[in-house]
């Protein structure tokens, strides 16, 4: 090829690739336009720092406002249709304007649960929901239909269930050392005088031990029933972990000197809740176990008859109240009167209700947790049946909670009692 047709070849090639490389020019965007728009899934919640968790509800730096009026106490019932949906106007609308003061209880989610736990050196041996999902399947069905029975047959058996899971708990944590049967045990102390159920957990544990003998512990046994006993009452369900040991020991002075007898401040009780890892708004749920059951004359006859040097008589109780009090326990102290005067056999939100608008608190300690700043507005906010079920779900939190307490586990910790009422033979 000559010279001169080469360079002409050249310089077609050259226009060429300008002409090609206009076309193929990649496109340039703005920045709002590479942008990826934000997703509506955005607005939950993000914590600040990395690994920060949403902690539930804490009311230690809470400054509590005046005392506010209340609307009568059936605005607190559940009264809207059973077909409300939420565009029509529904009488419990305007809570946040009433209820300024009331707090709002944060029920943990299952993903905030997860990532506040903190690892044990005995994560091995932890409590869980599966534990006897191999060595004994029937256990739930088991002290579910045998509560069921029961409390078929006696529904104030149900509260006496919950009372019993309390009290063993109370006393070196959820070991069944309640149940022990011997002199001296903490089931001869005087806050046991009124317990019952006994009889419950030993007709559970008889038909396990025939099912799978020397599998489940006693106080899995009284942790379960506890539950069952509150879903008989109208309570709701909540899951129970298992893998508790029993208690070797059970003395009843540790019984004397630590279970709540119903006269506390409300320091008292804060402290005490503290000792066992608990917190205020656990005291306050667990307090409303008081929607059902009794407690005996002897109990409250000081609130009626020798309150004070200047009072014979409790001024917080409500006049009428306090009247037929007086009437039913001036002459007989072994007599019994419901903690809830208005829904004794329901499990419900009632008991807290009482405590605002009746001033019918029993025990001295339940009309407190009203009058005392530290705990009112947990009560105003449990008092209200909103969509969420507030008292139910902190209920199920706090029982959870209790059932935790210094529990034992691990292969060098308590035992597998064959029988609940006594510690198994050393040989």
């Amino acid at each position: 090829m000559n010279p001169s047709m080469f360079f002409a070849v050249f310089l077609l090639g050259i226009q060429l690739v300008l002409v090609s490389s206009a076309y193929y020019e990649p496109a340039t965007y703005s920045r709002e336009q590479q942008e990826v728009p934000a997703s509506s899934y955005n607005n939950i919640y993000v914590p600040k720092e990395q690994g920060e968790v949403p902690t539930t509800s804490s009311y230690t730096n809470y400054v509590p406002k005046e005392q506010q009026e209340f609307p009568p106490s059936s605005y607190y019932r559940n009264d809207y249709p059973k077909d409300h949906n939420d565009d029509q106007d529904s009488p419990h609308d305007d809570h946040d304007q009433i209820l300024e003061g009331v707090f709002t209880l944060t029920v943990p989610t299952f993903l905030s649960e997860y990532h506040a736990k903190k690892p044990s050196e005995d994560d091995h041996y932890s409590l869980s929901s599966y534990h006897y999902y191999q060595s004994c399947p029937e256990f739930e069905y088991i002290v579910s239909s045998k509560v069921k029975e029961w409390v078929g047959k006696d529904k104030t058996l149900a509260a006496a269930l919950l009372r019993l899971h309390f009290h063993d708990c109370a006393v070196r944590g959820c070991d069944a050392s309640i149940l022990l049967n011997h002199e001296g045990s903490e089931r001869t102390a005087s806050p046991s005088r009124t317990l019952r159920g006994f009889e419950v957990i030993d007709d559970i544990k008889s038909e396990l031990e025939k099912k799978c003998p020397r599998e489940v512990s006693c106080a899995d046994v009284l942790t379960a029933a506890a539950r069952d006993a509150t879903v008989e009452a109208g309570g709701q369900y909540w899951t129970v972990d298992y893998g508790r040991k029993d208690g070797l020991v059970s003395d009843a002075k540790e019984a004397e000197s630590l279970v709540p007898m119903g006269r506390e401040s409300i320091t008292d009780l804060i402290e005490f809740f503290q000792s066992l890892g608990l917190e205020v708004d656990d005291l306050v749920a667990l307090s409303g176990a008081h929607t059902i059951g009794k407690s005996s004359c002897e109990s409250i006859q000081y609130r009626l008859f020798n309150y004070s040097e200047t009072e014979s008589l409790d001024s917080t109780i409500n006049p009428k109240y306090a009247d037929y009090l007086q009437r039913k326990c001036r002459w007989a102290t072994d007599n019994y009167v419901e903690l809830d005067a208005e829904t004794p056999t329901k499990f419900d939100n009632e008991y807290f209700v009482n405590l605002i608008f009746r001033k019918t608190g029993l025990l001295s300690t339940d009309q407190l947790l009203y009058s005392d700043q530290r705990t009112s507005n947990i009560v105003k906010t449990l008092a209200t049946n909103d969509r969420s079920n507030t008292f139910y779900q902190q209920f199920k939190k706090s029982m959870k909670n209790l059932g935790n307490v210094r529990v034992l586990t691990g292969p060098n910790k308590g035992e597998i009692r064959a029988n609940c009422n006594f510690v198994n033979p050393r040989y």
